[in-house]
């Protein structure tokens, strides 16, 4: 073999894996760390074995069953998760494109059908057939799972796991939103939540594409993170008295261009944050528990306003590799705190109570 020659990596795969099942499904659930089984690939399927998987507030809704979803249970699914990023250690027999010793991603969406109107304009986030990952499929708080070749978001190279995991929801998340609201460079727009994990991958992907972002939180290291990754100003919602009045003298006296709203107990204000700007846009990405929360205004406001209201979903296959791209311009930073499989219960649980500045990642790897 010559030195530009590269050989195919070996891996020994174990017949049982860690992963972080979830018990008692509902308000009292919990996260335990078993050993279950290693999922042979089926022939269109890779089989990866995880390096790093992303703890997403997603995921708590799914284990506490609070959103319109039927419950993980009903797939037979205990682990939940869909912020996976690792390395391909077997291919189906039918599969093209992969090889082992490839790194790759799981998203949100563990697959779709790829034969619908929404699939083929690259709305595939939209399929009404498609997987979700941890809900009907296992997810990433296993390390050994597999994933549709076809739907498995090749990592780059100079892109670590730790950062490549939050991508393939978080940051692909925000960079569909971005792009669903029309803002333009320049522009104002407001995070509620910033400070959080999703929040905070729009905050740098806003100043990557020229607008000028503006977090609303609360507390001093979300204060330093939102700074840090490209926020212009930082509104603490338990220090001022008049949060909508700070924004709108931050974003030249009139109010913020745009709105994207991961906090979910932000809807009830997200509009005041518009102010008097015409054609202002608020983007629904977070997702409350079900029956809880409207957003609205009075009709006239809308229309003397050009006020817009949009929902968007997570982000698509193509979102995914652009976030990436973003990453390995060094344009995405690292948000997280690594932290240990053995940590993973009761960082679920802190991220629960909204505890957590950024993400934390589990690194399989570390006990």
């Amino acid at each position: 073999m010559t030195s530009t020659e590269k050989s195919t990596p070996h891996f020994d795969i174990p017949k049982e894996c860690k992963a972080g099942v979830v018990v008692n499904e509902g308000p009292d659930f919990r996260v335990e760390i078993q050993m279950v089984p290693v999922p042979e690939p089926g022939p269109d399927e890779v089989l990866l074995k995880l390096n790093a998987t992303g703890l997403c507030m997603s995921d708590v809704h799914f284990m506490l069953n609070d959103w319109a979803v039927p419950p993980m249970s009903t797939f037979n699914i205990r682990c939940a998760g869909h912020e996976g990023a690792g390395v391909v250690v077997k291919v189906g027999s039918e599969v093209k494109g992969w090889k082992v010793g490839d790194r790759g991603g799981v998203k949100p969406l563990w697959d779709v059908c790829g034969q619908c109107e929404l699939c083929w304009d690259g709305k595939e986030n939209y399929c009404q057939k498609a997987v979700y990952t941890g809900l009907a499929a296992t997810g990433t708080y296993q390390q050994y799972i597999t994933s549709p070749a076809k739907y498995t978001s090749p990592i780059p190279d100079g892109v670590s796991d730790e950062i490549a995991g939050p991508i393939m929801c978080s940051a692909s998340t925000m960079h569909r939103a971005l792009i669903d609201s029309g803002l333009k460079a320049g522009q104002w727009v407001v995070f509620p939540g910033g400070g959080g994990g999703v929040g905070i991958q729009g905050v740098q992907l806003a100043k990557a594409m020229g607008m000028r972002p503006i977090v609303i939180d609360s507390g001093s290291a979300k204060r330093k993170l939102a700074l840090d990754m490209g926020a212009e100003e930082f509104v603490d919602f338990r220090e001022v008295k008049e949060v909508a009045a700070e924004v709108i003298k931050i974003a030249d006296g009139i109010g913020a261009h745009g709105v994207i709203v991961t906090a979910i107990q932000a809807y009830n204000d997200a509009i005041s944050y518009v102010g008097g700007r015409i054609s202002g846009r608020v983007m629904c990405v977070g997702l409350p528990p079900a029956g809880t929360t409207t957003i609205g205004a009075d009709p006239s406001h809308f229309a003397f306003k050009n006020l817009h209201v949009i929902g968007t979903l997570v982000g698509t296959m193509r979102d995914t590799q652009a976030a990436l791209e973003y990453a390995r311009r060094g344009l995405l930073k690292q948000i997280c705190e690594v932290r240990p499989m053995s940590a993973m219960p009761e960082s679920i649980q802190q991220l629960r109570r909204g505890e957590v500045a950024g993400r934390i990642v589990i690194d399989f790897n570390q006990d």
